[in-house]
Parts: structure tokens; sequence; C-alpha cells
């Protein structure tokens, strides 16, 4: 997906993100200002983050929304004379969710609604809302409501003509060195020559670069039919296989230290359903899942099966390309965090 068809569809446009000061935001703010986007919106309720990030950019086509998506009033403010919104605001730390889920249900479910909702009342072009791999088959309070999340965003599609706001979703995993990524830790742990912590060693996660994450977003944003999900393929990594990947970069030889699985773990990760897959549309490094179209006639759902389901396998961690540690260690060396922690040198 190259800048040019990013220019085409943003070119003069006002674009809204929420949660903009946060990995993906960062990156897509950068992203956009070299498509030649006319006005950027930083919507987030982290005044020192945005603050940072008006000093470093130093653009006056960024602006910059004090407010929280649990507050209508504040994202009225913001979504006014808006043509696009990524919406990105969540709260994603498994433990956190958990142990505070009706938080969770206030930011990621009631938030994004207040969000689409808003992106429709003010007349927005496109609403793209990003997801994870935890909202398939869930067993976390995160996952769950990022898979109402999905809910929401498709219960308005359904509603919305084909000339009205157009709301779809992405679906990644694990972005590699974003804030809830696990190998910056790794990364801490080793540069301080501490005992580095694993909760099992065969665990595997999905592994994609942020910009990763970005192209998906663009994507979407570009063949979005009301109502899809958008789904990037990507390779895999055991997390044993990981930590032996970065001391080998770093050169230490630390000792590992098996946690074992924390409560709202899963060994593997699922990026999409057996049933979704046996609907999608496969684009080659994509999955557009289509809107499930059925309403509450209820034969649809008691009386009518679909034989494509039992033979189609779900996408799982553990069954998509797992990358060894040759592999690896050229993913991670791309990384601009990994270049920066290794003060520009290469290995």
């Amino acid at each position: 997906m190259g800048t040019a068809e990013l220019t085409t569809a943003i070119v003069q446009k006002v674009v809204l993100i929420t949660g903009g000061t946060g990995s993906f935001g960062r990156t897509m703010v950068e992203e956009l200002l070299r498509a030649g986007c006319r006005e950027i919106r930083i919507f987030s309720r982290d005044e020192l983050k945005q603050e940072q990030m008006r000093q470093e950019l130093n653009c006056d086509r960024l602006r910059f929304y004090l407010g929280d998506v649990r507050k209508r009033s504040s994202l009225d403010e913001a979504m006014h004379g808006v043509n696009l919104v990524f919406h990105a605001a969540a709260l994603k730390q498994v433990p956190s969710c958990e142990f505070f889920p009706m938080e969770a249900v206030e930011t990621n479910v009631a938030g994004s609604s207040n969000v689409i909702e808003a992106a429709i009342r003010h007349g927005a072009q496109s609403v793209v809302c990003l997801g994870t791999d935890k909202a398939v088959y869930p067993v976390n309070a995160m996952g769950m409501t990022k898979a109402l999340m999905e809910k929401v965003a498709q219960a308005a599609a359904r509603r919305l003509g084909q000339n009205e706001t157009r709301v779809s979703c992405v679906r990644y995993g694990n972005v590699m060195y974003s804030r809830g990524s696990v190998i910056p830790l790794f990364v801490r742990q080793i540069k301080a020559r501490q005992p580095i912590t694993v909760t099992e060693p065969q665990m595997t996660r999905f592994m994609l670069p942020l910009a990763g994450s970005v192209e998906l977003v663009k994507v979407a944003l570009l063949k979005a039919q009301p109502g899809d999900i958008f789904i990037k393929k990507a390779a895999a990594a055991a997390m044993g296989t990981l930590v032996e990947t970065l001391q080998l970069i770093f050169g230490t030889k630390l000792p590992v230290v098996t946690m074992g699985m924390r409560h709202g773990e899963k060994m593997h990760e699922t990026l999409a359903s057996a049933e979704e897959l046996s609907r999608a549309e496969d684009l080659g490094d994509y999955y557009r899942i289509p809107m499930d179209g059925r309403d509450l006639n209820y034969s649809k759902y008691l009386s009518e099966g679909d034989p494509l389901i039992a033979r189609q396998r779900d996408y799982c961690s553990a069954d998509t390309k797992l990358l060894n540690a040759d592999e690896l260690r050229r993913l991670l060396l791309s990384l601009p965090e990994i270049q920066a922690e290794l003060g520009g040198a290469t290995v």
C-alpha cells in the first residue's frame, strides 16, 4: 500500500486520531503528514504526552484536543468538521482490565460507541476502529471488551446506508515494541543484567512491527466496506525463541526464569475464527472478514448452517509460520527501537 494511494484518500482531509499520543498514533501522524493531510487532531486524556508530542513534532497541521472517549461533549468538540477517524483509544493492559473490568467496559465499549456515534452525527466519511487478536475466543476482560467494540462497530454499520459514515475494524496481534509488548520489558531486563522473566517459553504470539499495524489501517481505510474487519497475516514466535534471540542480539547469557502463565493469558492467540475464515476474502497479505449480514430472523441462526466451517481451521499463532531465531533476529533488528537500544550498531 503506497503513499500515493493514501495521499489520494486523505489529501486536504481533516483526520482525528483517538488515543493519538500512543505508539500507533505517533506513527500514523508521521505517515499522514508525509501524505499531505490538511489537519490532524490528536484526541487523548494525557496532557503530558500531548505536550511532548507538540514540542517534538512542532507542526502547525497538528491540533491537540484534551478529552476522554467516555465523555460525549469532548468528542463532539473534537469531531466537528472531521473527515476520517482512527479510533485507537483503549485500555489495553490485561491485568488492569482484569482487576477493573468496568473501567474497561466504560472505555473500550461505551467509549467506542461514543466515538462512532459522534462521527456519524458529524458526518465523517470513515471510522476505522483498532482491535486485537485477544477479541477472538476472549478469556480476559480486555479481549471481551474489544470483542464488544467490534460488535458495536458492526451494529452501527448495519443501520447506515452506503453513502453514510463507513465504519470498519482492524484486528492484529502483538505489535512489536508497542506499549503493551513484552519486548521492551525483556530489553530492560537484559540491559540491567537481570534474570529474564518468561511466563511460558512455548507460548506463541503473532509478531507485527508497528509499521505493519499502520499499513493495515491504511488498507481498511482504502478498501473496507461497512462493517468489515481487516486482518493482516503475520508470522509468530515462541516466547523462548524471542528471549534467546534478544540475548543473541545484545550479547548476553542471562538466566531465564519461567513464572508460569498469568491469569487471563492464553497459550496461543487467534486472529480469526474458523467461522470468520469460512466467509473471509483472502487478499494475499490480508483477510477481509465481511460483516455478518443476518438480521433477527431467527431461522438463519437455528435451522441454517454452513458446512464450510467444520472444514476450516482457526488462524492461530501456533499454526501460522513460526519464526526461528535467525528470522526473528532479522525482524527485531529492523525495528527502530532495537536499533536505538543498540546505539545504531548492527549485530
